[in-house]
């Protein structure tokens, strides 16, 4: 055990000790419930937790700003703060920033810059960002410098919290109901990408890649001969803060049109690109002078898997709409049970918050601050949510403020259903494709290819009397007849998809023998199959209105 991992366990301890019983640390219950809102004041509380976190350095300003995104975990007036976590340290000496830049790119800042200013643009826990001109080509370029031994620090810092948060999680309630090891981990893998520089540029050309037509927006160019895992130069992008526009570009601005496409913008990266840039808050959206809005900063990235992409589509479309119901059941679906998960009074308390929502104006629909407040409900509740929901949900959250920064009568919940139709369109032809449609039919070979096999176990098992069924009925003869009718609709089926793949497979076969200019026979396979499918649907049908009548 090193000092490092000696001073860390002493600085995680004596936060626990500080903040621990506010947060529930250690009891049984969690410390209040409440109401997540992007419009709540930081309390004092929350503040000095944020000021206690900037002191400790680096590591634990990035567990903050993950810990901003838990609204399972963290109380509304303390999100507010952490929200605000500002890095807040001072500029690395040019010298130590020359002897990283020429160390990465192998060559002297002179011959590679034609002028590099020694005065940082910005500063920041893990880096800071230069303004220079390439030697080469004269271009406009910011040069981003991570400070020195900072990820050896971080890791470090690390792995000691993941040894302190591992014992939490073992021996008190709230790591076992929040999974504190989880979320370090989370933020583990976060951090690692975000202090190798090369990974950035990739976002950022990922992004430009699929953002590609949306002429009101803006993602720096990247330079990968003057880039490397600890040094990032990308085009200068002038422009303002959002939040610093004054009330003169307030009015020359069409605010309507650059909200809807920056909305539509980041849909499409969560639920068609399945990712997305996961942090917009307004010191990374700026407007340039030509009047667009340029997206900076990609070092932290969320990403979306095939089927959640569908799942949040949905979701966000019952939000919209006020489909309460809907929007419970979605929000199970997308969940994963703990040892400790309430069903009822989680769907019950989604429904709500869905349904009191239906009463706000414009001014007060917020559908990021909506989905932190779905977060909240299944954590309370026991339902693990994926951790790309998180960040979704601060990601609409800084979202909303710009949206309605640019434009306040800006309303979300409309923005997402003129969009959804769009957007359910492109995931349709995304399983429409070849891949999609090769998986379905790989799927079907491999339901036609094991079912002989599995027939055969089953036979075997009749055979040798191993298969036992448990029936609670009065008329056992009547069972005995409905399960002989499923036994033989079931064997048809099987005969006519063999005879649709039979079929499928003669097609390709040459013969002189043709009907409408195919393989007669196989044709007639396909006509076969669907006179006997026909048949099937109608003998089912008959038999239904039957048993109704």
């Amino acid at each position: 055990m090193n000092t490092t991992d000696l001073a860390t366990y002493k600085d995680v301890a004596l936060l626990f000790l500080k903040y621990g019983s506010k947060l529930g640390v250690g009891s049984d219950e969690f410390a209040g419930t409440f109401e997540v809102t992007s419009t709540v004041e930081p309390s004092e509380d929350g503040k000095e937790f944020a000021r206690d976190l900037e002191k400790l350095g680096p590591t634990f300003v990035k567990l903050g700003q993950l810990l901003s995104t838990r609204a399972d975990i963290i109380p509304p007036d303390w999100m507010a703060a952490l929200q605000r976590l500002q890095d807040d340290v001072e500029p690395v000496p040019m010298e130590d920033i020359r002897e990283v830049v020429e160390a990465e790119l192998g060559g002297r800042i002179s011959k590679l810059f034609e002028d590099f200013d020694e005065t940082p643009l910005a500063t920041a826990s893990l880096g800071q960002v230069h303004r220079a001109t390439l030697r080469n080509s004269g271009k406009e370029v910011v040069v981003k410098v991570q400070r020195p031994n900072i990820r050896e620090r971080v890791l470090d810092e690390l792995d000691a919290i993941a040894k302190v948060t591992s014992w939490v999680d073992e021996h008190t309630e709230f790591g076992r109901k929040y999974e504190a090891g989880r979320i370090v981990s989370q933020m583990r893998r976060s951090i690692v990408k975000e202090l190798n520089y090369n990974e950035e540029a990739m976002n950022l050309e990922r992004l430009a890649q699929n953002l590609e037509g949306a002429d009101l927006l803006v993602v720096p160019g990247t330079y990968s001969d003057f880039s490397s895992e600890r040094v990032l130069t990308m085009d200068y992008v002038a422009g303002t803060n959002i939040t610093d526009l004054s009330g003169v570009v307030h009015v020359e601005v069409n605010g309507e049109q650059l909200a809807e496409v920056l909305f539509a913008a980041y849909l499409k990266q969560v639920l068609i690109d399945g990712f997305f840039h996961a942090d917009p808050h307004p010191g990374n959206i700026l407007l340039t002078p030509d009047r667009r809005l340029a997206l900076l900063d990609l070092g932290m990235v969320g990403t979306v898997p095939d089927q959640l992409k569908d799942q949040l589509l949905q979701l966000l479309a019952a939000i919209a709409e006020g489909r309460s119901s809907d929007a419970a059941e979605i929000t199970q679906s997308i969940g994963t049970p703990r040892e400790h998960y309430e069903m009822e009074s989680c769907k019950e308390a989604i429904v709500r918050l869905v349904e009191d929502r239906k009463g706000q104006n414009v001014e007060q629909l917020q559908v990021g601050q909506m989905v932190m407040e779905v977060t909240q409900v299944c954590g309370e509740h026991g339902l693990r949510i994926p951790d790309s929901m998180f960040m979704l949900g601060k990601m609409l959250l800084n979202l909303d403020i710009i949206g309605k920064t640019l434009d306040p009568k800006f309303n979300p919940d409309a923005a997402i259903r003129r969009h959804t139709g769009p957007l359910a369109q492109h995931r349709l032809k995304d399983h429409l494709s070849f891949g999609g449609v090769l998986h379905f039919l790989t799927d079907v070979k491999e339901l036609f290819s094991q079912t002989p096999g599995r027939i055969n176990d089953f036979l075997t098992s009749l055979a040798e009397n191993d298969v036992k069924v448990s029936v609670d009925a009065i008329d056992e003869n009547k069972l005995l007849r409905g399960f002989h009718r499923v036994a033989n609709r079931i064997t048809v089926g099987l005969i006519l998809a063999a005879m649709i793949v039979g079929a499928a497979m003669m097609m390709n076969i040459e013969s002189r023998f043709t009907l409408f200019g195919y393989p007669g026979l196989a044709i007639l396979f396909f006509l076969a199959a669907a006179i006997g499918g026909l048949l099937l649907v109608g003998s089912i049908m008959i038999s239904e209105l039957k048993h109704k009548s």
